[in-house]
């Protein structure tokens, strides 16, 4: 693509769930703002189409992790990653959002400059790189590496016989049929992936985990939607399920941190009335940490359990010592065997998609910055990233920054204002703004942003409190600067 002098309001970076939203959200409110999509990849879903892996579903319900413009029309609350782009492929089409999509276009550099109040961006594109200048940049390329997967480096790799798999780059068309099959690690991939593999026709997967995770089941239909629908329009029925979900989740999650000891002995006892009589439940299914210090696995219908219990699968707790040329020997002595090692050891977070981000020359390290109502980076002027939700569905969040982007805008365009920084000299909190200790990420303290002691510098992972302060609150709220 040619190099253009025209100045665009805003470009989006990536077509995933966020990105589309974005869109939507743009066209919708801001209709004469000019903006354009960059999306590294040749196709839309970020995600739901990057990952192939059997099993491959959501983990958290569908009524908000859906759009909240765009109802979930099935029962399901969790659903497949081919339902899932299906969906995305119908609102882009929908709302014709795909000419607005510059595909297999990765942005490499953006440099913002207070003299000509512009971000200037190095794009990409089959080995061409062109340029793109814009006034708001709005990165919607989640949190982690597409390129790469987050991996130990395990004795003895290179003697093992059979295959080894990373769940983020499937192999297509791979036939397990009959295969022995060893998957390595405890978290959503790992669990989606035992009960797909053991039901389509490998000859046992054994579930390998240094530790246990929370694992709770989750009635894969909800009666509730098909009761409401029954009596009332679709429309009202999902704007009911979604808010009801909305309370229900946020006071779940509510509970299991301030009851944390209460709430552990509960989640262990749901376990164990699904295993076999006798199962150590102690031993395998009975984390060191609290619920929700690490995100919570949710098995659509105890699929993960019958699983277990019906022979198909087997859990082992352990450390590897090395593989061997038949499989992976235990640091307890004990050899597993198998055909396939599938690695599913988490992923590598990356901010960004790799792009360098320069202020007047300065190249940016997020690490330095504080995060603004859990979207902007202080100090670096008309720059807005999505970040979703930890212990909620992803999209709630990034819908809400969606829609302050609009606001902003909006009150940019009213007051003549082209520039807008949140100035911070705050001291950073030693919590990560994730609320989370997951390794994945303790592994990016280094790369993420900090968040501060209060508002609006604190991320409360609180739907119902970001809803007030981005939807309510004012613009110009003290913080947030303004220049002409």
């Amino acid at each position: 693509m040619a190099n253009t002098n025209e100045v665009l309001d805003v470009v989006i970076i990536g077509a995933g769930i966020s990105g589309i939203g974005t869109a939507y959200w743009l066209q919708k409110k801001c209709p004469s703002k000019k903006f354009t999509i960059l999306e590294a990849r040749d196709k839309i879903g970020g995600t739901w189409s990057l990952f192939r892996y059997p099993g491959i579903r959501s983990d958290s319900d569908m009524f908000t992790f859906g759009y909240k413009f765009k109802p979930w029309k099935s029962s399901n609350l969790l659903s497949s990653g081919e339902n899932i782009m299906s969906y995305l492929a119908e609102t882009v089409k929908e709302n014709d959002i795909e000419k607005h999509i510059q595909f297999e276009s990765r942005l490499m550099e953006a440099h913002w400059s207070d003299s000509l109040k512009i971000w200037s961006l190095k794009v990409i594109k089959n080995n061409v790189i062109f340029d793109l200048r814009c006034k708001f940049l709005s990165v919607c390329s989640g949190y982690y590496s597409y390129s790469e997967a987050y991996k130990p480096d395990f004795i003895g790799e290179e003697n093992f016989k059979g295959q080894t798999i990373i769940p983020q780059f499937w192999p297509e068309n791979l036939d397990f049929t009959g295969k022995k099959i060893i998957v390595v690690g405890s978290g959503a991939t790992a669990v989606t992936l035992v009960p797909a593999l053991a039901n389509q026709g490998a000859a046992h997967v054994t579930m390998l985990q240094r530790s246990p995770s929370y694992i709770f089941t989750l009635p894969n239909r909800s009666k509730l939607f098909d009761f409401l629908r029954k009596y009332l329009p679709s429309k009202l029925s999902h704007q009911i399920i979604r808010a009801f979900i909305l309370t229900l989740n946020t006071m779940s999650y509510g509970f299991l941190r301030k009851f944390p000891k209460l709430a552990k002995s509960y989640m262990i006892s749901q376990v164990a009335k699904q295993l076999p009589e006798g199962f150590d439940v102690e031993k395998h299914f009975t984390p060191k940490y609290n619920p929700w210090d690490q995100r919570v696995c949710a098995v659509p219908d105890g699929d993960f359990f019958h699983s277990v219990k019906s022979g198909k699968a087997s859990l082992v707790t352990d450390e590897i010592a090395r593989f061997t040329e038949n499989g992976i020997l235990l640091k307890s002595g004990e050899e597993i065997k198998s055909d396939i090692i599938v690695l599913a050891t988490g992923l590598k977070m990356n901010l960004m998609g790799y792009a360098k981000v320069f202020v007047n020359g300065n190249q940016v390290n997020l690490n330095d910055h504080l995060v603004y109502k859990g979207m902007m980076m202080s100090n670096v002027p008309n720059l807005i990233c999505a970040f979703g939700y930890t212990n909620a569905s992803w999209t709630l969040k990034v819908d809400l920054t969606a829609n302050y982007i609009c606001k902003l805008l909006k009150f940019m365009d009213a007051k003549g204002y082209n520039v807008a920084v949140a100035e911070s000299n705050e001291t950073p909190s030693d919590e990560s703004f994730l609320a989370l200790n997951s390794g994945y990420v303790q592994r990016a303290s280094k790369i993420l942003p900090k968040q501060g002691r209060k508002l609006p510098w604190r991320v409360y992972q609180n739907y119902f409190i970001d809803k007030f302060i981005m939807s309510y609150s004012a613009v110009n709220d003290g913080v947030l600067k303004f220049l002409k």
